[in-house]
């Protein structure tokens, strides 16, 4: 079977897509392909300076194309309901919501709500803007929502419901893999819920390794690794967004499935059909994480 690439991604003329953390990255390629093809992109990003230098960017790669910019802080329940009041106020529908900012490894910090900063930015914000957005994508044939995970969903990973924000004691490293563990639970709670009740399903992807800045927080010795054997195993922006471009766009993909690199370690290579870990399908746990996570968001899903 031939190897998926981006020119699989089939025509979005009349499709609007929403991207978080879209100016730089995987999110980047992903909006510059999807707008390529004729999709209307939003860049929900932090900074919108860097947005709008970013939207400026495809557009001259793509000259027509439909790019705006929203101010987005995943790290702020205020900024996020902002956001998509501003979405909800600019389009009547959406295809494609894609959840692919994030943050990795960071000293101990706190979002604007308390939260712990990879937990808080990379689940509770993009759970809280999907329940916040989803009924825009509910009656829309074949709209998607892409989460982002990570394979460091399974580095020393688990929920934490006992201390979801690490306040009595903090690993970096097991942080992020929280983060990127419920990502994956979320998408599948999420199908779950989905099932049965509208044209939307959920998709999860992961990049592999992607020569990106999120490794600007990294311990030490995982910085050094990098720098020695770090163009072996990873690969440019442009293929580690292949995975999202093929969950968000690909007709065969199905509810609840999970795309990531084909190569050894699913580090790098083609988009193809990856499996999660076995704890990341325990349903009782999907449930009361997305239990505590509306209580910590005080957002409530349409489904």
């Amino acid at each position: 079977m031939p190897k998926w690439t981006a020119a699989d991604v089939p025509n979005q003329d009349g499709r609007t897509a929403v991207i978080t953390g879209a100016n730089t990255g995987i999110g980047f390629e992903a909006a510059k392909v999807l707008a390529a093809r004729g999709a209307t992109v939003v860049l929900g990003v932090r900074d919108t300076a860097k947005g709008s230098a970013a939207a400026a960017q495809i557009v001259a790669a793509s000259p027509g194309a439909d790019v705006r910019v929203q101010r987005l802080d995943l790290t702020s329940l205020d900024s996020i309901r902002a956001a998509a009041d501003a979405i909800r106020a600019d389009f009547a529908s959406i295809d494609l919501l894609i959840n692919n900012a994030g943050v990795m490894y960071t000293p101990k910090q706190t979002t604007a709500d308390g939260f712990e900063l990879q937990f808080g930015t990379n689940h509770l914000g993009h759970f809280a803007l999907t329940g916040l957005l989803l009924d825009m994508l509910l009656p829309v044939p074949d709209s998607r929502v892409v989460t982002i995970s990570s394979v460091g969903h399974r580095m020393q990973a688990a929920i934490h419901f006992d201390d979801l924000n690490w306040e009595k004691s903090y690993s970096r490293v097991g942080a992020y893999g929280q983060s990127k563990l419920a990502n994956l639970m979320f998408t599948y709670e999420l199908q779950r819920r989905l099932s049965g009740k509208g044209k939307t399903i959920a998709v999860a992807a992961h990049p592999g390794g992607s020569r990106t800045d999120l490794m600007r927080n990294s311990p030490l010795a995982f910085r050094l690794a990098y720098k020695v054997i770090g163009r072996l195993i990873t690969q440019a922006p442009s293929e580690g967004a292949l995975p999202t471009l093929r969950a968000a766009t690909d007709p065969n993909v199905l509810g609840g499935q999970y795309y990531g690199p084909s190569g050894l370690g699913e580090s790098r290579g083609a988009p193809v059909l990856v499996k999660s870990s076995a704890q990341s399908h325990d349903v009782a746990i999907q449930r009361r994480l997305w239990t505590a996570s509306e209580e910590l968001t005080g957002v409530k899903f349409p489904v």
